[in-house]
Parts: C-alpha cells; structure tokens; sequence
C-alpha cells in the first residue's frame, strides 16, 4: 500500500475562517479521499498557526489571555475544518509544547546556516514579511494584499543564508524534483528565487513577545515562518529520535495545497529549510489563486467578504463543497456571487444530479428493477486528472457523465418500453443506467461524499426506491443571506 502525505497551509488564528481557507481544504481533502480511493493510506495534516504579534494584539484587544485567545481560536477554526467535512488525520498548533521543543531544534540543526545581522528597512506587519526595497518601490509603499503602509524597522536579528541554497532550489524546481502548479507559478517562483535575499527567522524580545524562544539567545524569539513552516514535519514527530520510522515513512509530502499569496515562502524559504536539514523537498506544491467577490478581491474596507459559514447555511455541506471544488478552478482566481451559487445549485445540483437520482429511482422502483453492484475506481481519464491535481477538470468529466446519463434516459425512452410491455429490453436499459450512475457516485465521492453514499445506498439496495426528499430540493431563490 502506498503512503500519501497531504499538508495545507495553517492560518493565523486572529481572524476568523474564511474562504481562502475553505479552498485549501477542499482541494486537499478531494486529493486525500481521491487517493484512499485508489488503496493509498493517507495523512492529512491540518492545524493553526499561533504565534506573532498579530496574535499576541488580538488577545489583548479581547481581553483575553494570550494562551486563551489562541486555544479558543484554535478550536473555531478545527470546528470549521469538521463542518467542512475535511477528513484531516492531523491537527498541529504551532503552541503545542512538542511543536515548539522540536522548532528548537530544528534551529540547532540549522545553525551552520545562520546569521546574526542588523536590519533596516522595510517590513509589513500583515504578511508579516520584511520588504526589499525593489518591493517596496514596486508598490509604492503599500503592502498590495493589505493596503497598508509598509512599516520601516531598524533591529538586530537572526538570518537564514538563503544563498546557501538557491543553486541547489533552483535545480530542483527545473527539473520538477519540486513540481511546482499551475507551471506558470513555477515560472514565478524561479524569477523571485533569482533575487530572494536572506530571510530573518527572529525578532528581538521587544519587537516579537509572543513565540517559540531561540535556543541559548533569551533576547530573540524566532520569527513566525521557521516557526509555522516546519509544523509540515513536526506533526510527524521529526526530528525526535522516536519517531524517526514513522517521518521517513510518510516524507516528503506528496502534496502541500496552499494559496498564491504564500507561494514564495513555501517555494524558496521552506525548500532551503529543508535543504539545510538535509531532508527531501515535497513532492508538488498546489498555488491556488483568490476566490474573488463579484469580479473583485474580497476586502473588509471594500465591504465585499462573504462569510464562509453564510454560504454554507444557505444551501448546505454538499452544495458549498460542489460550488468550491468545481466552479472555483483548482489554479486560477476564480469569482462568487450568490447569483452564481443560485444558479450552480438550482441548475446542476438540482436540476443535472438531483433530478436525475429522484427520475430513475422511481422508474427502477415502478418496474421492479434490482440494485447493481458497486465497482471500484477505474476511470483511467479520470485517475490521471487527480493525480496530476487537475481537480476541476476531473469535477467537469464527472459532471459530463451526469449529463450523458440524463440523455442516455431521454433517448432510451424506459417509459415507452415499459408500456409496450417490452421487458427484457426494459430490464437492461434500466440495469445500465444504473450501472452508470454507480460508476458515477465512485467518481462524485472525493468530491460530493454524502451524497456519493446516498447515490450507492439507494441503487445497491435489492429493491430500489426512490428518496422520500429529492437530495437537492428546488426552488431555494427565496433563501435569505
């Protein structure tokens, strides 16, 4: 049985769930059921990120502990990711007394690789990232993701040689050793490796309170990406002696699903991380772009972010996961409205799928026509799409079966054979259809679960009715946001 590793990006915890991160997990749990599908075992690893002085302002502005306002935030978003329906193995917080012991570690291994250096310049608090002055230029001053002024610093700290590595990145990426998607990512990501500067792993005490202390320096805590990044590998117990079967046998990750915003830190600073450790590179990188609010990025001052949890009331588990997984493209940004929801619900879900399961069901049931058999996955079309992530068009093939199948009854005309008694004919047309809707529910299932499971247990069953409540009932415009 082969292993397959799955890591998504972890969030800060000083904000709430939004949909960037529904994407990141939507995309990774339909790669993490695809593969249990085709017999892999499977690790998935989720988590929250929790220290930094975004963190550290938020609990003060709460009123609360710092302790306390992560470990209630953390639970908010593991109660999004479980309304998600994500089947995660793993669940890391960056606080976790392992998490930090191992980071230090990690830090003492990297030390033949790391400096102590002043700073001055730019820096922005939000991506909590330092600024060149190219970038700074660039922008003119303003972080683009967070329109903001970016903050000029003047400190002391600890810097990770990316110089070190970047021959070694570079020729890796090339040659697809770390595959890189979409590919004109990867060519993104070659042209920032080519000025990628050094990168500071710590602040001073003064400037940055609230994080995992450098080991034998008490004045400097170490900066949020060494921090969150290797949470990739402590969740698998590294570097810990103990655990040291059970990491080699699940890295490198097979995949690590993240958004376009964070690209660089995962393709240049992590792979130097890892580099430095002597350890493999991941696999492939997945880059997805923004979900976009009527044509526009989604931003509190634009008043257009739309609230996961609203999306998900309206219409339900099934019908958000269909609209994320096909009609936000796997690469590229992609746009919501609630019109575009509507119309996905009420003319696929319901009309395409919903329809289709209440039609046939009921003329199984009228013709006294038995459940089929269920059979494994072995749409080879279908396999190559998701093992080269290509998600969205895997959903599109699947869905085109959906149609073809909705045609095929209009064609076959059962109705017809069955009044003119014709039931031999009527039996085998009846069979392949629902041999073909069966096929089709294997295919649904790293996409749509509950629904795939609903779709199999009523035409497996030895007599085949239909559902009492249509799986996708219509007529929902009148929903209210």
């Amino acid at each position: 049985m082969s292993k397959t590793y799955i890591c998504t990006a972890i969030p800060y915890v000083n904000g709430n769930p939004h949909i960037g991160h529904a994407v990141d997990y939507l995309q990774a749990d339909a790669y993490a059921r695809f593969s249990r599908a085709i017999g892999n075992e499977v690790r998935y690893q989720v988590g929250t990120d929790e220290h930094g002085n975004k963190v550290y302002g938020k609990a003060q502005e709460s009123g609360l502990t710092v302790e306390t306002y992560t470990s209630q935030n953390s639970q908010k978003f593991r109660d999004f990711i479980e309304k998600l329906g994500i089947s995660f193995t793993d669940f890391v917080r960056t606080t976790d007394p392992d998490h930090v012991r191992r980071c230090q570690e990690i830090w003492r291994r990297l030390e033949d690789h790391i400096y102590s250096a002043e700073y001055e310049g730019w820096y922005c608090e939000g991506c909590e990232n330092f600024v060149t002055q190219k970038e700074f230029d660039e922008n003119h001053g303003i972080c683009p993701d967070h329109q903001k002024p970016y903050q000029k610093l003047s400190e002391k700290n600890y810097y990770l040689r990316i110089a070190d590595f970047k021959t070694e990145v570079r020729r890796r990426i090339e040659k697809n050793e770390l595959r890189i998607l979409p590919e004109f990512r990867k060519q993104e990501v070659l042209k920032l490796l080519a000025d990628a500067p050094d990168v500071s792993i710590s602040r001073p005490v003064g400037q940055l309170s609230w994080g995992v202390p450098v080991p034998d320096d008490n004045s400097q805590v170490m900066y949020v990406w060494l921090d969150a990044l290797s949470n990739y590998i402590t969740v698998l117990g590294y570097p810990d002696e103990a655990k040291k079967d059970d990491f080699s046998a699940w890295w490198p990750a097979t995949a690590q699903f993240i958004g376009k915003d964070i690209l660089r830190f995962h393709a240049i600073i992590w792979p130097a991380i890892l580099l430095g450790l002597g350890l493999e590179l991941p696999k492939t990188i997945v880059a997805h772009g923004y979900v976009l609010s009527d044509g526009q990025k989604m931003s509190k001052s634009l008043g257009n972010v739309v609230d996961p949890i609203a999306v998900l009331d309206r219409y339900g588990l099934e019908a958000f996961r269909y609209y994320f997984l096909r009609h936000v493209d796997a690469f590229a940004d992609s746009d919501f409205s609630w019109e575009k929801y509507d119309n996905a619900y009420n003319n696929e879900l319901a009309n395409d799928l919903g329809n289709l399961v209440q039609r046939l069901a009921t003329l199984c049931a009228k013709n006294q026509i038995p459940g089929g058999t269920l059979l494994n996955l072995d749409d080879n079309e279908y396999i190559d799409l998701m093992r080269a992530f290509e998600s969205t068009k895997a959903f599109n093939y699947v869905w085109q079966k959906v149609q073809d199948i909705n045609k095929a009854i209009d064609e076959a005309k059962p109705w017809v054979l069955a009044k003119e008694q014709r039931t031999v004919e009527l039996a085998q047309v009846m069979q392949d259809l629902v041999a073909k809707l069966l096929s089709v529910a294997v295919l649904l299932e790293p996409f749509l679960p509950q629904t795939a499971e609903k779709i199999i247990t009523i035409f497996t069953a030895s007599e085949i009715l239909p559902p009492t409540t249509p799986l996708f009932p219509k007529n929902l415009e009148s929903r209210q946001r």
